[in-house]
């Protein structure tokens, strides 16, 4: 909200900060909805990826800070590796990562680079990943092993959403791999740490 109300004094978008402002304000019930509607998936899901040692979490734009966020919250609770990268650079060092012990999470936003981001995984999907796609694109078709949608009017703030399933799946699959998801090995929290 502050940094909206700088951007207007600024000559802002007024169009766009309206926009965020809206979303802010309904962004708590679609994450209800999302973790309401998505929560047994996101268990059953987690079931079938907890066997996997490692995982690449792939995101263009503002789905890459996600596809980070998504990769540290596993190792953190999973202690599986997990390592988060730009779609984009896909073919410069992570393909080579994808086979059998990988399993790879795609953020997919419906927008701009939405083609792109399916390129990539086509590209991963080619060659053998094993693929679970979170996305709020509702009507567009996407082979991938598996495909979470998340059905929303928000669409600034739509990584929010998807980050949400990400940490309800690190979740289950920590519990799936028998590890304390209140207490994980070897953390402290930066504030009591020097």
């Amino acid at each position: 909200m502050f940094a909206g109300m700088i951007a207007e004094v600024h000559g802002g978008n007024k169009s766009l900060i309206s926009q965020f402002t809206q979303e802010l304000a309904i962004l708590p019930k679609e994450i209800e909805k999302t973790l309401n509607e998505h929560h047994d998936t996101m268990k059953k899901l987690a079931k079938k990826y907890a066997k996997y040692d490692d995982a690449l979490y792939l995101g263009r734009d503002t789905a890459y800070p996600i596809a980070l966020e998504g990769a540290l919250k596993l190792k953190e609770v999973s202690y599986l590796h997990a390592e988060g990268y730009a779609s984009g650079e896909l073919k410069h060092g992570p393909i080579a990562l994808v086979d059998n012990t990988f399993f790879e999470v795609f953020d997919i936003i419906d927008n701009w680079l939405f083609e792109k981001s399916i390129g990539g995984l086509h590209e991963v999907r080619a060659r053998g990943g094993h693929t679970l796609v979170l996305t709020d694109a509702v009507d567009k078709e996407i082979d991938a092993d598996d495909v979470v949608r998340i059905n929303t009017p928000i669409k600034q703030l739509v990584p929010i959403l998807l980050n949400t399933l990400q940490q309800l799946l690190a979740y289950y699959v920590a519990v799936e791999r028998g590890n304390d998801v209140d207490q994980p090995r070897n953390l402290a929290k930066s504030v009591t740490v020097e």
